[in-house]
Order: structure tokens, then sequence, then C-alpha cells
């Protein structure tokens, strides 16, 4: 045992493609525990003690020892996973490397407790885990030829993302909309699936506004069609306004992902002089920071002509009123695709909550729906989508 021990620990110790897993608070409680059983005088109390404390660490993540080292594998953002999803050629002896790692991290998932229990020699109650039989070989060939659709590192775990600080970071509970939950407005809708699919198959994407009334459901609709697509190898990334700026980069970034992105900017509008106003002009119009392929942006907006004109504007305190006023009036066209969401009529405004309430299951006459809809309808900002479902939801709970 205690040399099967100490042939798993110095093979370790020469991982070079998955190094990262070396890093990992598992690991490295592991690598404690098997250098105190590999010593010649075995102190029983702090091998106990550093059991515990290994064990302890692989419950936050895992009961399973098995499948955490599974996971790790999946999801590990190393230079040959990248390398690959860019394809890159990968020389032999990379690939060589890939499959003994693969072998030593394999017989490191089969460590199980008996093992280590019979080598302490110790009578009392000591914590197990579980460990599942997998090839992790197979499961790694596998996430290997479904990278465009399933991504690596955080791209394959999650499917929404915001930037904080610079970085491209999850959005660990997503909006979770569903295109089943949304009615009304199918025309608009069908336009934005057909344009991201079209993203996903490499056909040409357009950049993508959608103008209309606040509660018609714009930013509802692009993240249930991003929802929708998420195994197609669709991920949506939310920025600010005053993130647009950072978009070349995130495009840089981005340019050798084998996934497809939507970059959402929501609510979008400017102020006069607005330095993101030229930014966003610069993009679209596909200067020296043109999109990639596989990057589109979607933005929402309330307003039409996207720039809120002042009074001074209006009424000529600039030298090039008309120039200006032009160049702002215009940055709609620069997208490629215009959705606009009108406020539903009255009939559509009612199918839209008939068929909520079906949804929540609220039982109530239909007649006696519509006049209630209608009524808290003139009470709060008039018929929308928004208007409908946040009637359903305080009907469904009485109010």
């Amino acid at each position: 045992m205690q040399h099967t021990l100490k042939g798993l620990n110095e093979k370790l110790d020469s991982l070079a493609v998955f190094r990262n897993i070396l890093n990992t608070d598992i690991i490295k409680s592991l690598r404690r525990l098997l250098d105190l059983l590999l010593k010649d005088e075995l102190s029983e109390d702090k091998a106990v003690y550093t059991y515990g404390e290994f064990v302890s660490c692989l419950y936050k993540h895992d009961f399973d020892f098995s499948r955490y080292i599974y996971n790790f594998i999946l999801n590990d953002e190393n230079f040959y996973v990248k390398a690959k999803a860019a394809g890159r050629d990968i020389p032999d002896l990379i690939e060589k490397c890939v499959d003994e790692e693969l072998n030593i991290l394999d017989d490191l998932s089969k460590l199980t407790p008996l093992e280590i229990n019979e080598y302490m020699d110790y009578d009392g109650f000591l914590p197990a885990w579980e460990n599942t039989m997998l090839n992790l070989k197979e499961e790694y060939q596998r996430k290997i030829n479904s990278l465009s659709v399933t991504g690596y590192g955080i791209y394959a775990k999650y499917n929404a993302f915001v930037l904080k600080n610079d970085k491209i970071v999850p959005v660990k509970y997503p909006d979770r909309q569903s295109l089943d939950d949304l009615y009304g407005y199918e025309r608009e809708r069908n336009l934005i699936i057909r344009n991201t699919k079209a993203l996903i198959d490499g056909s040409g994407a357009s950049n993508m506004l959608l103008y209309g009334d606040a509660g018609t459901g714009k930013s509802s609709s692009v993240k249930a069609v991003c929802n929708h697509f998420k195994n197609d190898g669709l991920r949506l990334l939310e920025i600010k306004k005053n993130q647009l700026y950072k978009i070349p980069n995130i495009v840089d970034e981005l340019s050798a992902n084998p996934l497809k992105f939507v970059i959402f900017i929501d609510d979008l509008s400017f102020t006069g002089n607005d330095d993101n106003f030229s930014a966003l002009k610069a993009i679209l119009e596909g200067g020296v920071a043109a999109l990639g392929s596989n990057v589109v942006i979607y933005a929402t907006s309330n307003r039409r002509h996207l720039v809120k004109e002042t009074m001074s504007e209006r009424t000529g305190d600039e030298l090039h009123l008309n120039d200006t006023l032009q160049e702002t009036m215009s940055l709609a066209a620069r997208f490629g695709l215009t959705i606009t969401f009108q406020k539903p009529s009255k009939d559509e405004y009612l199918n839209i909550v008939k068929n909520l309430a079906k949804q929540y299951e609220v039982e109530i006459d239909e007649k006696d729906l519509f006049t209630k809809a209608e009524a808290f309808a003139i009470r709060n900002n008039g018929r929308s989508a928004r208007t409908a479902k946040q009637f359903v939801e305080l009907l469904k709970i009485g109010i």
C-alpha cells in the first residue's frame, strides 16, 4: 500500500496539462494526508486530523471523490483545451501527455477510504466518501469533441455572464426565462429566434435593436431566446452602458472561443456628448473594433433614436445642430435589425392575461378575469405584457 500511495503522490507532481488540480483545496489537503502516511514514523493523531480535514474539504464540493475529479477535468481551463477549441494542431507529445495524465487522474479518482483506513490502522470512526466508476478518458474525449456546443471552463458550467472589474464572470443564478412562459409578440420573437439561429449556424447574424414601450417583453425575449439555445453553444454576456468601450477587449478575449455570444445591453440611451455613444457607433460600423463572427450585440431601448435631446440641442445652441441630431438619430440604423415592440391592443393584452392565468392555474370566470385585468391596467401604467404578468401573479395569491 505504501508503494502505491508513494507512486501516486509522485505521479501527481509530474502533472503538466492538468496541473491546476494541484492548486485545489481538496487535492492540497489530500496530499498533506498522503505525505503523513508515507513517513517512516506515522503520527496517528495527526493523520486522523488531516484525514478529517481532507474529507471535510471534499464534502463542501461533493460526497463522491471520483465525481469531483471527473468534474474538475471536464471544466479545467488548460492550454490543451484552449488549443483544441481554437482548432490548432496539437503535437503528438502533448496528446501523449494528456493520455498519461488522464491515467494518473483515473488512478487518483479510484482512491477509496478503505485503502487509507487500512494503512492508518485506526480503530475509531472515520468519515467515508463514494467512488463512482467513471471512464475519464472516454468522457474527456467526448468533451473535446463537443467543445463547439459545451465550451470549456466557466463557459461550460454557466450560460449567463456579466462584466465585473474588467473580467467576464458567471451569473450563478440567472433569469430562467423560457419561451414557453411568454405570450404575444410571436412575430417579434420569431425574428429574434431566426437571427440568433443564424449566429449559431455561422450563416451571418445581425446586431439587433429591440425598441418599444416599457414592459412589452424586450429583455425577457432576449433572455428567453438565449436560454433556449444554451445547449447549442450560445452564451449571454450582459454589459452596462458605461462598459461599451470595453467591447473590443471582450471580442478579443472571445474570438478564439468555440461558443457563440450575445453581448446584451439593456435599456440603452445616451445623453449629448456621451463618449459611450461614439464607442458603440464605431463598433456597429465595423471599424477597428469590429465584432468577430461568434459575437453579436443585442440592445433594448425605449427611445427610437437612443440619444436624449436636450432643449439646448433643439434650439440650436450647437453650431452644427442639424448634423449632430442626424448623427444621433442614425445610430439606430447602425443595427442590422430593428424590431419594434408596441403596446398590445386590448384583445392582445387580454389574450396574454388569459394564457398567463392558465399557466398559473388561476380559476376564474373569463369575463370577470378580463374586467379585473382591464381595471388593473388602468391603475398600473396601461396595457403591457409586464402589467398582465403582474396582474395574474397578484391574482394567484389572492390580492
